[in-house]
């Protein structure tokens, strides 16, 4: 299944495919959790336990995160130690923490990350479960996501948030469809069987659009870059820049 909807930025989409398709969210949850850490008012200088031992959202069981299948090594050096809730929220969008990701979450709550699904206008996503939560995936919560609700997602977010997705250091899926240097906010998320990546785009020459990609299918190996279905949501993302001036016509 593959999902794909490109909007002028502030507009109304121009292409939408399947836009109401859900897929399994894989790490584009992530931009969710941002949101509402940013939101919850929490003093994010303070700095918080680093601990791989998590509360289920069934409530009566608890999960730990697996080492080798996080992206993200930084976090884990810091395990037994402390660090900002900060330096985790970046490290959660930048370089994809499943780690801390689950910390940042345990700071705000499900509740908080619902409310902002709300918020953007989410008509088919949700992420009630942490990164890894087993016994609630056993339980029925299901993080999902459209690619209609990741473009709403964006366009919900404050800039300050929206600035955070530039630094992210996974130049694979829409941002390789680009011309190197192009500035763009993005998060994607990857696993066997799914590939997603959501961007808003700033060409120099033209207004900035959206773009959200999502791909559920056996294309998607898993790997980091060489992905098959990574290089299809390059070639996506190739094909609307050659349109970018047309967008907003």
């Amino acid at each position: 299944m593959l999902s794909v909807v490109v909007a002028p930025w502030g507009r109304a989409p121009v292409l939408e495919r399947n836009e109401d398709v859900p897929h399994d969210a894989a790490s584009t949850m992530k931009v969710a959790v941002l949101a509402a850490l940013h939101r919850s008012g929490a003093d994010l200088d303070v700095r918080v336990p680093v601990v791989n031992a998590f509360t289920s959202v069934t409530g009566d069981a608890t999960y730990a995160n697996v080492r080798e299948d996080d992206s993200d090594p930084g976090p884990w050096e810091l395990l037994g130690g402390t660090a900002s809730l900060r330096w985790l929220a970046g490290r959660m969008v930048t370089h994809s923490s499943n780690l801390a990701t689950n910390l940042c979450l345990a700071e705000v709550g499900h509740e908080a990350v619902a409310e902002v699904w709300r918020r953007a206008g989410a008509t088919g996503s949700a992420s009630p479960r942490g990164i890894e939560d087993v016994p609630g995936r056993a339980a029925g919560f299901h993080n999902r996501v459209t690619a209609g609700d990741l473009v709403r997602l964006l366009e919900s977010l404050e800039p300050e948030v929206l600035g955070l997705l530039e630094d992210n250091v996974h130049r694979v899926d829409l941002a390789a469809g680009l011309p190197p240097g192009t500035r763009l906010a993005s998060k994607n998320g990857w696993f066997p069987g799914v590939r997603h990546s959501a961007a808003v785009i700033h060409p120099p020459d033209a207004g900035p659009y959206a773009m959200a990609v999502c791909y559920s299918g056996p294309l998607a190996n898993g790997h980091d870059v060489d992905d098959p279905a990574a290089r299809l949501l390059a070639r996506l993302s190739a094909a609307v820049w050659k349109e970018r001036h047309r967008l907003a016509c």
